[in-house]
């Protein structure tokens, strides 16, 4: 084992923060049920709410808040429960997102940016016929980092009459959030517990509600230490994603300058998150030589990058399966450093069969 491991997997989950760490510590305090009407129930009752409501204000939210497990169950109530009568999704969603849709959700393609073009959109919305569509669009590709156009995106589906979902896992509390009706976000990707989630919900009559918790909409008894440490994760200042623009930018030219590919070279992309293609060497070979290299890196998402099966995300961007098993995704946490980017670089020239 490399005692100095360099963690370069931020997008599959980045560390609890100290804030969030004591915020959960302080929820455990409180440990009755919120939804017991006994004075220890109230107060629990009381901390919740507030907590909901400091979420909503961080993220400049005008809208309800339901906490989740974390963004897949947002993503599956929002896909499960929308009262929608047909459901379109981009070909580069999270998987989280496809299995939610099923089979019989609508593809809507994007182009070798990565980026869905707005007149595609209108084309198979009105191929679809739809009176009232729900259309998934996420923020930010995890595997790529291309931030969608979700302004332009969202005109064209609400003059359709549609819904506008966002899988905002990747971007919430980092980039503003989308002008959607439904929004899926994630604590564990901004430096909150595991566990823990929200789905935010322009009005909660675009949902059919089921009974239980969360005003009838989901059942199970509330995580309160865990919403507390999601509300202390978003009010903890993120300024590190400018910075993170700089990391990206010196680490696309050092391994274009090797020899190597940067996916979605020039799309509009977020600073966190990156792909790179090591021509000649698959990524399974070369996620064991990072690691034993004390470095973390991924294949793809986190959720399906155990199996290293081919990525949907880059054949959909129209990548042939052999160049496409050559990428590896690199992201950043607000620790950092240029330094670590140039650790990445070097052992990437090596992996290479470049001089260091």
């Amino acid at each position: 084992m490399v005692a100095d491991r360099l963690y370069l997997d931020h997008a599959a989950t980045t560390p609890v923060i100290a804030a969030a760490r004591a915020a959960v510590a302080h929820g455990f305090e409180r440990w009755a049920n919120p939804s017991s009407p006994h004075a220890p129930g109230r107060a629990a009752r009381a901390a919740l709410e507030d907590a909901r409501r400091r979420i909503a204000a961080a993220l400049e939210w005008d809208g309800e808040v339901i906490l989740t497990s974390g963004a897949s169950e947002a993503i599956a109530i929002a896909i499960g429960r929308a009262r929608a009568d047909a459901v379109l999704m981009t070909t580069v969603e999270h998987d989280a997102v496809r299995r939610a849709g099923g089979r019989e959700a609508y593809n809507i393609p994007v182009g070798d940016d990565g980026l869905v073009a707005a007149d595609a959109l209108t084309g198979r919305l009105g191929a679809l016929g739809a009176a009232s569509p729900l259309v998934a669009i996420q923020t930010v590709n995890s595997e790529t980092g291309v931030i969608q156009p979700l302004d332009r995106l969202g005109a064209v589906v609400r003059e359709a009459g549609g819904i506008l979902f966002a899988d905002a896992s990747q971007s919430a509390g980092k980039l503003p959030l989308p002008d959607a009706q439904l929004i899926a976000l994630s604590a564990h990707k901004l430096g909150g517990p595991p566990g823990i989630g929200a789905l935010l919900v322009g009005d909660l009559a675009l949902l059919e509600a089921t009974g239980g918790q969360e005003q009838g909409y989901r059942a199970g008894t509330e995580n309160l230490p865990g919403a507390l440490g999601l509300a202390a994760a978003l009010e903890a200042p993120h300024g590190w994603t400018q910075r993170a623009d700089d990391l990206r930018a010196h680490c696309d030219a050092a391994i274009e300058a090797a020899g190597g590919d940067v996916v979605a070279r020039n799309s509009p992309r977020f600073g966190g998150i990156a792909s790179y293609r090591m021509p000649g060497v698959a990524a399974s070979a070369q996620l064991i030589q990072f690691d034993m290299a004390g470095i973390a890196v991924s294949a793809g998402s986190a959720c399906s990058s155990g199996t290293l099966k081919a990525s949907h995300v880059l054949a959909a961007m129209g990548w042939h399966p052999e160049p496409a098993g050559e990428v590896i995704r690199v992201s950043f946490g607000p620790e950092t450093t240029r330094a670590d980017v140039y650790r990445f670089v070097d052992c990437w020239r090596r992996i290479a069969g470049k001089d260091a």
